[in-house]
């Protein structure tokens, strides 16, 4: 009677279980939604510091789609979230790729180039000594590099070159060799980093020093009241001439002569017994004070009696994408910003400074001005929520048709950027451009991240659906060992050659090389470890300058990969 029972349990669960599959392959949205709520909260449970992060909704559908080859979210799921994912990284990316080349940037990028190539022919190597099928390489390779667009790009190609009868089979593939090659190519690069480290026995307390070249400290913004006791420096020197000449990263905002309360504007002369206020950083500001006089402890950013700071949200796009010397506050209202906060970082208002939708911007002005102030900035929270739809529909028409334009390469093959690379360029050069004429390319910071977690999970969830059935068949006979074998090889030996090439050969600072390491992974994990290792700001630095060369050279070797394979 027992045996019953547990048969007629068993068989009770199977028929629950069939009526669910049924449920869920007529439903794709119901489906989608399940596969990111299970997936995206078991991708922030730490294991020793580490999580999937948002890649666990992929192998949350990779389980559900082993359940019937059917049980899969439609094609146009995972190429609407790979598109709207890569346009959201290239819009916030642009300033900082462009910014890059002023500094190494070319160096850097050249180096990323070389390691990659040199991950694609580890690829090509690993896959005629192991027997691995083109399609599985190519995916191989763009999970022990951890980067979907890649996988998104093959799948294209897939799409367009393969005979229709084996076109479904063929494009479940890829996704099966990054799916097993992914998870070493997260763990393989943090590995790898901290065993170097230690080796190397680097001191990231000594290079943070280095992150002051970039004009990043990763150090909190003080204001700070310095009294002006130096006569050699008050005599015809303005303000604007002190800081340039003695390289000062600060901001001046009041000033106190006597007992009059003024604004400290560029053309300001300084004189003894002055009371200036100033925005930095602790050692910046340590500077000020000891070639002007030293720090006071009164403070002039607590005295709102004529001149009142105020936190000011842009929204007018009319503001959007300018220098804040080109929109001439001292002139029009008898203001000066600051600070600006970008998401949750501060940063000091340079006259270069371009301002964003989203930003919040400290301005100091008279009080009476501050309601006309806050009116031309827009301050509007309601505003910076929302996108200006048709600019947005704009770039990634512009992005998607780049994609499916035809690339011709020797021997008459011919390539894509797929809807991955064409959107991300053209989000580059808009986001470089800011705006033209009317037009304001960028979107707020907060919606422009909202747009990349939806469309990064909706793809995941897509590409995971459509590839867990063939996924468990391979891993059931015993090639999906062999495929995590090569690509854990791939993954370690790329990141040994990127670190030891780029700090020993190079010599660039490991804090910012991890940086470009993560970059060159387009992995935000690897980026998130090197910002713990380091304590600075440095990886972020390295992670921007190489991401978009990274991505696109990985977008089009994938391609080649799979290209020279067949033959």
């Amino acid at each position: 009677m027992r045996i019953i029972g547990e048969a007629a349990r068993l068989t009770s669960c199977c028929y629950t279980l069939s009526i669910m599959i049924a449920l869920l392959i007529d439903n794709p949205l119901l489906l989608l939604f399940i596969v990111t709520a299970i997936g995206y909260p078991l991708g922030h449970i730490k294991v020793r510091g580490t999580s999937l992060g948002v890649a666990a909704v992929l192998f949350i559908g990779l389980a559900i789609g082993s359940l019937d080859p059917n049980l899969k979210l439609p094609e146009i799921i995972y190429t609407l979230g790979l598109a709207l994912f890569v346009y959201a990284i290239g819009l916030s990316s642009g300033p900082g790729f462009i910014a890059s080349f002023r500094r190494a940037g070319l160096r850097d990028n050249l180096l990323v180039i070389g390691i990659v190539i040199l991950g694609g022919i580890i690829t090509v190597g690993m896959a005629s000594l192991f027997g691995i099928k083109p399609t599985f390489a190519a995916g191989m390779f763009t999970g022990s590099l951890t980067n979907t667009p890649a996988l998104a790009a093959v799948l294209e190609y897939i799409k367009s070159a393969a005979p229709v009868a084996l076109r479904e089979q063929m494009a479940s593939e890829p996704v099966v060799g990054y799916s097993v090659a992914y998870p070493m190519g997260v763990i393989g690069m943090l590995l790898t980093i901290y065993v170097l480290q230690k080796v190397w026995k680097v001191d990231y307390k000594d290079e943070s020093r280095e992150a002051k070249e970039f004009g990043i400290s990763g150090e909190p913004l003080h204001n700070r009241t310095i009294l002006v006791k130096n006569d050699e420096v008050t005599e015809s020197r303005s303000i604007e001439s002190l800081r340039c000449s003695c390289g000062w990263d600060v901001i001046f905002g009041r000033l106190r002569r006597a007992d009059r309360l003024s604004l400290a504007d560029s053309e300001t002369l300084l004189q003894l017994g002055d009371l200036v206020s100033c925005v930095g950083t602790l050692e910046e500001l340590q500077k000020v004070a000891d070639c002007l006089g030293e720090f006071s402890p009164l403070r002039l950013d607590y005295d709102v009696s004529e001149f009142g700071p105020r936190r000011v949200f842009v929204s007018n796009s009319r503001v959007a994408g300018r220098r804040l010397r080109d929109l001439n506050l001292q002139q029009q209202f008898g203001a000066i910003v600051t600070r600006i906060r970008r998401g949750d970082v501060d940063m000091l208002a340079h006259g270069d400074t371009v301002v964003e939708l989203g930003d919040r911007v400290r301005v100091v002005c008279h009080r009476e001005r501050m309601k006309t102030v806050s009116s031309f900035f827009g301050d509007s929270y309601r505003a910076i929520s929302e996108i200006d739809v048709m600019t947005f529909s704009i770039g990634l028409t512009l992005g998607l048709l780049l994609g499916i334009l035809p690339i011709p390469m020797p021997g008459g093959v011919t390539l894509k950027l797929g809807f991955a690379g064409g959107p991300l360029i053209v989000a580059l050069i808009l986001s470089a451009l800011g705006r033209t004429g009317p037009i304001v390319w960028n979107i707020p910071y907060g919606a422009n991240l909202l747009l990349r977690q939806i469309g990064l999970v909706f793809f995941l969830a897509a590409v995971g659906t459509r590839a867990g059935y063939a996924f468990v068949s391979t891993l059931a006979q015993g090639s999906g060992l062999v495929i995590f074998a090569a690509g854990a090889i791939t993954t370690c030996l790329t990141a040994l050659l990127m670190l030891w090439i780029g700090h020993k050969l190079l010599k660039i600072q490991m804090g910012l090389l991890i940086g470009m390491l993560a970059g060159l992974q387009t992995q935000p994990a690897v980026l998130g470890f090197a910002l713990e290792q380091t304590g600075n700001d440095l990886p972020n630095i390295g992670y921007a300058a190489v991401y978009p060369v990274a991505m696109i050279t990985k977008i089009l070797l994938a391609q080649v990969i799979i290209t020279v394979l067949s033959r």
